[in-house]
């Protein structure tokens, strides 16, 4: 199990400078990986791209780059292209403004002006940045697995809880059918203004249609599945943060279903903590891959 939050930090040797990697991570639903490149390198973001959708499952990453010291070749003006752009420029200008100023700063913003010194040499700058980038995911890794056993054992512990509740909910819930068949018979015999007129097959048949209604055994039957896949994806390998949501929601759904069989004030409490630790539960589990 690990975190969807972290970060890392990796950097290459690149001739007389370097080239460092940073990687940040947040919870997202899906796989989103959004590169930062200097100029320099920006060549080179498909193959950055690929790395990290080899490396990365769900969430959100913000990729950037720097280049530090002497790690790539001087940038120089391309002449040709640079005088070929301003001889269009003036014809430009002859046409729509004859006779007006032409400074040098209109190619400013061109981009392309600039090019590399050495253009052959990209080879060394990709295994650079690829040997940056692939610790800075080593370190992302180490950081997200820490965390994420942090929070195995948080879910863990919450999950024993739960347990706890739904235990307290099986021992009490035979009383709810006596105390509302106790209810029932009392609530007919003030209709009917004593017991002598009351008909006990009828009693025992409403009794027994009342405890169908108020019978939580299967739902508390299913909880416990539940508690048991989930406690199993938590020491699981890989991804398991989708199955871990889907249970909690299913969760939720019988915890709903007794809340609405349970109307008794003295389970009331129960459901309320029940309903509540798997709200927590869920806030911890939009943070796992």
């Amino acid at each position: 199990m690990r975190s969807m939050t972290g970060f890392g930090l990796g950097d290459a040797a690149l001739r007389g400078g370097r080239i460092t990697a940073e990687v940040r991570s947040l919870n997202h639903r899906f796989l989103e990986i959004r590169i930062r490149l200097p100029p320099e390198l920006v060549d080179h973001t498909f193959f950055v791209e690929q790395l990290c959708r080899e490396r990365l499952g769900r969430g959100r990453y913000d990729v950037s780059v720097r280049i530090d010291g002497g790690a790539m070749p001087a940038l120089e003006l391309d002449l040709s292209r640079a005088r070929s752009l301003y001889a269009a420029f003036a014809r430009l200008r002859d046409e729509l403004s004859p006779g007006a100023e032409l400074p040098l700063a209109v190619l400013a913003s061109v981009p392309g002006l600039w090019v590399g010194a050495e253009v052959a040499s990209a080879e060394p700058s990709r295994d650079a940045l690829g040997a940056s980038l692939r610790a800075a995911l080593d370190q992302l890794d180490q950081m997200r697995s820490a965390e994420g056993a942090a929070l195995a054992a948080e879910l863990r512990a919450r999950l024993g809880e739960l347990r706890r509740v739904v235990d307290a909910l099986r021992e009490q819930a035979p009383g709810i059918v006596l105390g509302q068949e106790r209810r029932l018979a009392e609530r007919v015999a003030r209709l009917l203004g004593g017991t002598e007129g009351l008909d006990p097959s009828r009693l025992a048949m409403e009794v027994a249609l009342l405890a169908d209604r108020c019978d939580i055994t299967e739902e508390l039957v299913r909880l416990s599945s539940h508690f048991e896949q989930f406690d199993e994806l938590t020491v699981a390998a890989g991804p398991s943060g989708r199955k871990l949501d889907f249970l909690l929601q299913e969760m939720a759904r019988e915890a709903n279903t007794v809340g609405a069989k349970c109307q008794d004030a003295s389970l009331s409490h129960l459901v309320v903590s029940l309903k509540a630790e798997i709200e927590r539960l869920r806030e911890q589990v939009q943070n796992i891959e």
